[in-house]
């Protein structure tokens, strides 16, 4: 399993590094292909393989690169359904114990502890619906729980550029 080095505190107060022009295009370079080369980097960004490494060892140690890992299509694993499970706890410190076991379980591919109506928002893989209705069994020994079952992922998994190398406006419609 691929080491996660990221804080759970989304607001970091530590501050972000910076990224010159080579760091940005060998990070969207390993995030179109993790699988590319120290040579093909190199011969990319126009640097010696040495020169990448060790820019990819900085990287790593600022916490830009977090980890290597390979992308696997669930249903080839068996997985057919995808669904977000929004879940309001009944109570958060009794119902500790239980979501922890929801937290640990398999299906559970992704939890965000979230503000607002609800409580977590949970992204998870099941083989069926009566796999689904298993899984949801556990989550409501935790609260009450709202699913939406993922009928199709038109952007699944973009590439992040820096934020501000967004385009003032960019993602609005036209």
């Amino acid at each position: 399993m691929p080491q996660n080095l990221k804080s759970d505190n989304p607001v970091s107060r530590e501050p972000q590094p910076t990224l010159d022009p080579v760091d940005r295009a060998l990070v969207r370079l390993l995030q179109e292909s993790g699988r590319i080369t120290l040579t093909e980097l190199s011969r990319q960004v126009g640097m010696s393989p040495p020169g990448v490494s060790e820019r990819l060892r900085r990287l790593e140690k600022a916490g830009v690169v977090t980890g290597y890992t390979a992308v696997v299509d669930p249903e080839h694993l068996g997985y057919r359904l995808r669904a977000f499970v929004r879940l309001a706890t009944f109570q958060p410190l009794a119902s500790r114990p239980a979501l922890d076991r929801v937290l640990t379980r398999p299906e559970v591919v992704e939890a965000h502890h979230v503000v607002g109506e609800d409580c977590w928002i949970f992204k998870v893989l099941v083989r069926d619906t009566r796999h689904l209705e298993e899984l949801l069994l556990a989550f409501a020994a935790v609260g009450t729980t709202t699913t939406s079952i993922v009928l199709s992922s038109p952007v699944d998994g973009r590439p992040l550029l820096p934020a501000d190398e967004l385009e003032e406006g960019e993602g609005e419609a036209p």
